[in-house]
């Protein structure tokens, strides 16, 4: 084999091992990213469960109690 031909096959052997690299790479970004978008769903769940709880909670709380007011226990006694 010539000079020539020798570095020919070097460039494809050092192309064949950085494209065996990138795919290994690129196989585990895409894990990396799957296993990130599972995470991403259950937090969008668990937060659409959390909405609903607290607008239950809101329906649900007396309507005629003022806001912010103190516990009767709180309150200061008046003579």
């Amino acid at each position: 084999m010539t000079a020539e031909g020798m570095d020919t096959q070097e460039k494809i052997v050092r192309l064949e091992e950085q494209s065996w690299f990138q795919e290994r790479l690129l196989s585990q970004l895409n894990e990396a990213l799957t296993l990130q978008q599972k995470q991403l769903d259950a937090a969008e769940r668990r937060i659409a469960l959390l909405e609903a709880r607290v607008r239950e909670l809101l329906l649900s709380a007396p309507q005629d109690a003022p806001e912010n007011a103190l516990p009767p226990h709180h309150m200061p006694e008046r003579y």
